[in-house]
């Protein structure tokens, strides 16, 4: 690609209902039109009202969008789409293909790559394109999960988490990173996602400076189906680490990029309150969003993506 005109830039994220209203719309894209059980209906329901009644997924990927327009300039123009609510993907493509877009790159908020995650956001994608007869030039950044820039930007928050105990204390703090589970099935099918997952941790620690008995990995925020799905969870990790005499966690999920319910809930509220009844602070320093850091890494690598 030469940068003639300017290059369309895709940014998709997972969505998020932007009231307790659109809850049980937003939960029945996401399980494509099944059911779903009124008990889940209303356990996420609590969820969403304990961090305000609404995601703040929009906001934060919009200030993200905004920011990478700055850092990329005139050559690109940059469009926001989410995956499982407003604005979806395929009208975003849309409005795309009526902007004239010929080129184009797309980028998914989520650093590791899985079939059940960027590979799915891809396909809405040429679902878009399908739809509105778009003809279009789109590449797509597939992983970004071991780049210097996020390695170091995740870095520099485990720092910054550290410092909020005393200095003499730091060294006794256990970091411990985690990333969304998925079904075991898709582990065992070779999807990369958690090989890409323990690597991201392994060069943050290493970044950092932490010893192997300084850090672990757990999972978080699993589906709520009947399959097993990737653990340990990370409450169940709380109760490990409590049982080897750890008083101190610092939680740094790195399978994710921005604020959403499963970093203000799933770790602030519900793993939270878990440490506290088993004698362990735990804190977490804040998402990435649109860190400076993070957008120009994130932009250097789309410009990279754009000239391949």
């Amino acid at each position: 690609m030469t940068p003639t005109e300017p290059i369309g830039v895709l940014v998709m994220a997972y969505g998020g209902p932007e009231s307790l209203d659109e809850i049980p719309g937003y939960l029945a894209d996401i399980r494509h039109g099944r059911p779903t059980p009124r008990a889940v209906v209303e356990e996420i329901t609590e969820n969403y009202r304990a961090i305000g009644g609404r995601s703040p997924l929009l906001d934060v990927t919009r200030r993200q969008v905004d920011a990478l327009q700055d850092r990329l300039g005139d050559g690109f123009r940059c469009y926001l789409g989410m995956r499982h609510w407003s604005p979806w993907i395929e009208e975003v493509v849309g409005a795309m293909v009526d902007d004239g877009v010929e080129r184009a790159v797309g980028v998914v908020l989520a650093p590791q790559f899985s079939g059940m995650s960027v590979a799915r956001y891809q396909q809405k994608v040429a679902d878009g394109l399908e739809l509105y007869h778009g003809r279009m030039e789109f590449r797509h950044v597939t992983s970004y999960h071991d780049d210097e820039w996020l390695v170091d930007a995740f870095a520099s928050r485990v720092r910054q988490g550290l410092e909020r105990w005393p200095e003499e204390l730091r060294a006794d703090v256990h970091v411990v990173f985690s990333a969304h589970s998925l079904p075991l099935r898709v582990v065992s099918s070779g999807d990369p996602y958690a090989e890409q997952c323990l690597e991201t941790a392994k060069l943050v620690a290493r970044a950092v400076g932490l010893g192997e008995d300084r850090w672990s990995w757990s999972w978080q925020s699993a589906g709520r189906t009947p399959e097993p799905w990737a653990g340990p969870d990370l409450v169940e990790h709380l109760e490990a680490l409590a049982a080897r005499g750890i008083e101190r966690v610092l939680c740094v999920p790195v399978g994710f990029v921005s604020d959403h319910v499963e970093l203000l809930y799933d770790i602030d509220q519900r793993a939270r309150r878990a440490a506290e009844g088993l004698g362990i602070t735990l804190e977490r320093p804040p998402a990435l969003n649109d860190d400076p850091v993070f957008i120009e890494g994130l932009a250097g690598t789309i410009r990279h993506a754009a000239s391949a």
